[in-house]
């Protein structure tokens, strides 16, 4: 818009030095009574990307968006390794797994308008002692949990004292502060049945009850302090879809005897249920939702020869999120914020968002690829087609970056400082 070259009147914008001292008094009373007569508490909300490339936020009551941001070097290098943590799976330890570039592990997360603590593994047990911990979710849940394990067992030894015969389903123990860490499979959130074996060899079509909360989970709820809890890749599986204990419809089944339903109802459908129930609980504990963390595979996928082979972050400026993630995330954008509200009128549940899609989305370069296996090369041709693993991450690697995001959140809302 052009500057107007109207000429106005000299004394429009003129005041008179009484009255602006004045009014300067006025509005510093006014800001004092705000700042000491209200509890501000941070509320992590958050709007859909702009364009894709960088989130909006909707973060109140905080001049900081941790989620915002973007990877700056950090020549310290990671927190643990390989060699020091015994939790990494052999999928995601990709230095013993013979990947030959480390600059992957290089890399820390800084928000845009504010420095971003390292995760404080000493101060974090302090503060949970005799409390529990479920993360919830798929792999990529178990991911996490091997990040956090390997993290805070720097601090204290850590004993395991259960698993399922599958091993998908675990709980750990630190002793010294009696906190305990459980790791429960729940890829839908929802109860469902599925016919998979661990390399993804389907037997039969999943049937998934969108508006049944799954009780592996729903049983532990009463006995936890903290939850953190996802969705995930899983809702784009072929599946039958259940409501009321009757098959709706179904994705990718091709039965001409049942409608093809999107994978954006079941999503929503899914989470909703989710929601609805931490709503309706008299328990209240602590619940974060973690959002979507997109995949980078290129020129195909898992199963059709997609690779992810880059050794940098991107800049900001250099990728977008692509349709399927911005689709899940802004669903579980609806679906969180409407949850939130009703929580908090209902129950006065704490209920909180790791958006962790776009700092995610900016790190094609923290995943096994190839060396999801040990010395994929050996033996073979340097030509070889073998399969990638684009979607999980390495560790030591990006996810760590999500323990030093919680123990931000937590730090407003416990005393962490």
């Amino acid at each position: 818009m052009k500057r107007s070259n109207a000429n106005f009147p000299n004394n429009v914008f003129s005041v008179s030095p009484t009255f602006l001292k004045f009014g300067c008094c006025f509005l510093l009373l006014g800001l004092a009574y705000r700042l000491f007569s209200t509890n501000i508490v941070p509320i992590y909300l958050r709007a859909a990307p702009d364009d894709g490339e960088n989130p909006v936020s909707l973060n109140f009551a905080r001049s900081c968006d941790i989620f915002v941001g973007r990877w700056v070097q950090d020549f310290n290098g990671p927190r643990y390794t390989n060699a020091t943590c015994p939790f990494i799976e052999s999928p995601q330890n990709c230095i013993k797994n013979g990947r030959p570039d480390s600059n992957y592990l290089y890399w820390r997360w800084r928000p845009n308008d504010c420095d971003l603590p390292h995760f404080d593994a000493k101060k974090f047990l302090s503060r949970m002692k005799g409390k529990s911990m479920a993360l919830i979710g798929d792999s990529i849940m178990r991911n996490h949990v091997q990040s956090l394990l390997c993290m805070l067992s720097e601090v204290e030894e850590v004993v395991e004292v259960y698993h399922d015969e599958s091993y998908k389903n675990r709980r750990w123990s630190f002793p010294s502060y009696n906190f305990t860490v459980s790791l429960v499979w729940a890829p839908f959130l929802t109860k469902a049945r599925i016919f998979e074996d661990d390399n993804g060899v389907s037997t039969g079509l999943i049937q998934l009850h969108l508006d049944q909360p799954d009780t592996i989970w729903t049983e532990q709820y009463q006995n936890l302090d903290f939850v953190i809890i996802a969705g995930g890749k899983w809702f784009l599986k072929s599946a039958i879809y259940y409501e009321n204990f009757k098959p709706i419809g179904c994705h990718r089944c091709h039965n001409s005897n049942m409608p093809e339903i999107q994978v954006n109802y079941a999503y929503r459908r899914a989470l909703n249920s989710t929601f609805k129930f931490f709503a309706e609980s008299k328990h209240k504990p602590l619940v974060i939702f973690r959002t979507t963390t997109p995949d980078h595979f290129e020129n195909g996928e898992w199963d059709s020869g997609g690779y992810c082979n880059r050794t940098l972050p991107f800049k900001p400026s250099e990728t977008r999120i692509q349709q399927l993630d911005r689709m899940m995330r802004d669903i579980e954008l609806q679906e969180f914020d409407m949850a939130a509200t009703a929580a908090h009128r209902k129950n006065g549940l704490e209920l909180r968002l790791l958006d962790a899609t776009w700092l995610s989305a900016l790190r094609p370069d923290g995943h096994p690829g190839v060396y999801r296996q040990f010395h994929p090369y050996d033996g073979k041709d340097g030509n070889a087609k073998i399969q990638n693993d684009c979607l999980h991450w390495c560790l030591p690697g990006p996810v760590d970056a999500w323990n030093d995001l919680i123990m931000e959140m937590l730090s407003h809302i416990l005393d962490l400082d």
